[in-house]
């Protein structure tokens, strides 16, 4: 059934946010989608960035907002935004600092600092409705991908804007494995030709990094091709 609200969709430009945006695409009209795309100091953002355009100009969405959180840069902590800190290689579920649970390559907090610029933006437009392509199993563990974070982010939503305001977090993908939102994009014809999951390389994906692993496995276990070319693919199969 077609939803008549206009609906801001989170587009960082990896297979998950696509294939988001191939559901929202689905579910709303051409015009009635906005996408969001956020820079925040990490490796790969130029090439983030490119994707989300093409992206983009796949579904023909002229509403876009791109900006830029250039403060995690500055607060470091993530090997995705500080240089000094190595992105994992071969090393899918590796523990964190101190023996934590939480890999080194979670930006803490980000997807509030994102999620927050969309919940501003989706309330001046008059969005009703905001998808954010989250996954909770089959991922690296990051804290902001639980369902629970969701929910309490939906309330926070609820107390945090004008009283008229109806804003509805979606989160069509969290409990889905990557592999079935591999073949969900691929029943959808979602464009994940164009879309860059790699952490550390902007010109050949890594193949080593939990990312490019992640998606090498879930493209196997999909039984689906993937179009990215991978510097050292035949060792993030192992």
């Amino acid at each position: 059934m077609t939803d008549s609200r206009k609906a801001v969709v989170l587009l960082s430009g990896g297979m998950d946010s696509c294939v988001c945006t191939a559901m929202a695409r689905e579910r709303h009209d051409a015009e009635n989608v906005a996408l969001l795309h956020a820079g925040y100091g990490q490796r790969t953002q130029r090439r983030e960035r490119r994707a989300f355009e093409e992206i983009a100009e796949f579904y023909s969405v002229r509403e876009r907002l791109v900006v830029q959180l250039d403060h995690f840069r500055a607060i470091g902590g993530s090997a995705l935004t500080d240089e000094k800190i190595a992105v994992p290689a071969n090393e899918l579920g590796a523990p964190g600092p101190h023996g934590s649970a939480i890999p080194v390559t979670y930006v803490p907090f980000r997807n509030a600092h994102i999620l927050s610029v969309a919940v501003s933006w989706a309330e001046v437009i008059g969005a009703g409705a905001i998808y954010i392509g989250a996954v909770a199993e089959d991922s690296s563990g990051y804290p902001d991908c639980r369902p629970e974070y969701y929910r309490v982010f939906q309330e926070l939503i609820r107390v945090g804007t004008r009283p008229e305001t109806q804003i509805e977090m979606v989160t069509p993908i969290i409990r889905m494995k990557k592999s079935e939102i591999i073949r969900r994009g691929l029943e959808l014809r979602a464009p994940l030709h164009l879309t860059w999951s790699c952490y550390q390389e902007e010109e050949v994906a890594c193949g080593v990094c939990d990312s490019c692993l992640l998606r090498l496995r879930a493209f196997a276990e999909a039984g689906g091709t993937d179009a990215v070319a991978y510097r050292r693919a035949a060792s993030a199969r192992r």
